[in-house]
């Protein structure tokens, strides 16, 4: 069961004087996906990284690269990101004017489209665009920073996008994923799973696990967020 599970370590809790070494490291002991964030210090109040850095770890990693953007507005950055070598790019509904529109911009650039759906954002944005939707990204956290206790109420509404996401698969064919992002941890990654995440963004649970300098650090905290994963 646990294999159709994606777990994300988020490079936003990674160390940055060892960018390159990490996002190495942490695909060798095992995650799927690299989730990179994106903020602006407009839309959230934080500044973090962009394109320059993606395209500077792209050669290290065959892994997926999850570009998750925090910025407003975004049309302008995504044809950036996907020449910086972007897999998936996802954005907030409230930093697009026309966000059919940006998710076709999305697509005709190459990359796989997401939206994402802030705590208290009703997910019936995503209604009439499911056609041009490769993943729905729910954030347990208020966007911005790193380390957040995870909220609870994110368990509904997970519950409620797996039940459209589910719909419109039984309906098209078409696969979507699930993702969650925020406070993800050993101890509710498997109630998370449980609601109908398939893909789990984890930062400060992976890269705050290990400092020191075995490239195998990682296997033991991805391990046991997979073992809790096998249990659902």
């Amino acid at each position: 069961m646990g294999s159709q599970y994606r777990i994300a370590p988020s490079i936003l809790s990674a160390n940055f004087a060892k960018l390159g070494e990490e996002i190495t490291n942490v695909i060798a002991s095992g995650a799927d996906v690299i989730h990179f964030d994106v903020m602006d210090n407009h839309y959230v109040p934080n500044l973090t990284i962009g394109p320059l850095v993606c395209e500077a770890i792209r050669p290290l990693t065959d892994a997926i690269i999850d570009v998750h953007l925090m910025v407003k507005p975004v049309d302008r950055i995504i044809p950036d990101f996907a020449k910086a070598g972007a897999n998936i790019i996802t954005f907030h509904p409230e930093a697009s004017e026309h966000i059919d529109r940006t998710l076709a911009l999305i697509k005709e650039n190459g990359c796989k489209a997401g939206l994402v759906f802030n705590p208290a954002t009703p997910l019936d944005l995503m209604d009439h665009v499911m056609d041009k939707i490769d993943m729905i990204l729910l954030m347990s956290v208020n966007p911005g920073f790193g380390g957040q206790s995870f909220i609870p109420e994110a368990l509904v509404k997970l519950r409620l996008a797996r039940q459209k996401i589910d719909a419109y698969t039984a309906k098209t064919g078409k696969q979507i994923w699930l993702e969650i992002d925020g406070g993800v941890k050993t101890n509710n990654i498997a109630e998370i799973a449980k609601a109908g995440a398939d893909t789990f963004v984890a930062g400060s649970a992976v890269f705050g696990a290990a400092k020191d300098s075995d490239p195998h650090r990682y296997d033991t905290i991805i391990g046991a967020l997979r073992a809790e994963l096998a249990k659902v």
